[in-house]
């Protein structure tokens, strides 16, 4: 797995990321995004774009965030969830979890 959305895009789903995205590997439930492993081509297209800087590269993960290169391949390959290709509007909580992270 190239990228990996972490625990800052929880309550957000903001889709900068997904606009950005060269290939449709961005997978979505009501809560935030993921990443499929497969569908990554590593370009890092998606990093800079995120703008609750929720997407690192697998090898940048902080130690705290580990996690969720497992958490993101298992909700992405799930079956459960749909490909989000398009901008979609941010979650009501967005902006006030962009002001809690001090971004």
């Amino acid at each position: 797995m190239a990228y990996v959305v972490t625990e800052n895009c929880q309550d957000c789903r903001f889709t900068d990321c997904v606009e950005a995205c060269p290939v449709d590997c961005f997978y979505a439930d009501a809560t935030m995004l993921y990443i499929h492993p497969d569908e990554c081509i590593d370009c890092g297209a998606c990093e800079p774009a995120c703008p609750v800087e929720a997407i690192f590269s697998v090898d940048d993960l902080p130690d705290d965030q580990t996690k969720w290169e497992a958490i993101n391949t298992e909700r992405s390959e799930s079956g459960e969830l749909e490909v989000i290709t398009e901008s979609e509007d941010p979650l009501p909580t967005a902006e006030a979890k962009k002001a809690q992270l001090g971004l």
